[in-house]
């Protein structure tokens, strides 16, 4: 199963993500109505699961949901995830800059070592990371906090100035991507020890 999983993996990457081939101002646009999206959420304790694709293709996933195409923009996703609407459960997938699927299905994580509070959203959102090279943005619906999942790892407790950090950096597929988060593990680490 890890051979036929890794195989997968290789044959649905690709080198260069739709992300990418963004022009500068495009780039700058994305991670803004993201960013603002997100904080509206949070402040309203509206739960949201948020992938964008990177180098490997989520083309499996995208289709357990319903398409939609349509530019990323601040007013479609806080009302997405609205609870009235249909759209609201599930993940929703960004490509480039337009979201091509919401109530998307993800992997759960069946990683034992997370906390037992975190619920379907972060389990789905982990779950995402480990098979795939994806980044995904969790906001709780019983916090409004803010989390991140990247290379496996969640991150908990993110401010809006490290999202849109964390998402400038991911559009750079580069050493000082992998470097950042790296970095901020260390970080994360050192404040938990110090806190207990």
């Amino acid at each position: 199963p890890d051979i036929r999983g890794i195989l997968e993996r290789l044959g649905k990457s690709n080198m260069f993500s739709k992300i990418s081939t963004l022009s500068g101002n495009e780039k700058e646009h994305l991670v803004n109505e993201i960013v603002k999206s997100v904080m509206i959420l949070s402040k309203d304790q509206t739960g949201a699961l948020i992938t964008l694709e990177q180098g490997q293709s989520l083309a499996d996933y995208v289709s357990t949901g319903t398409v939609l195409n349509s530019i990323v923009t601040t007013e479609l996703l806080t009302s997405i995830f609205v609870t009235s609407t249909p759209l609201h459960d599930g993940a929703i997938i960004i490509r480039g800059d337009r979201i091509v699927s919401a109530t998307c299905y993800l992997p759960l994580s069946e990683n034992m070592g997370l906390s037992k509070d975190l619920g379907t959203r972060h389990r789905a959102g982990v779950g995402i990371s480990e098979n795939t090279d994806a980044f995904t943005i969790i906001v709780s619906e019983e916090t409004g906090k803010i989390s991140v999942t990247e290379g496996g790892n969640l991150y908990r407790n993110i401010s809006c100035d490290e999202l849109k950090k964390m998402l400038i950096k991911v559009q750079d597929k580069t050493v000082e991507h992998s470097g950042y988060f790296k970095n901020l593990r260390g970080k994360r680490k050192n404040e938990k020890k110090a806190n207990q």
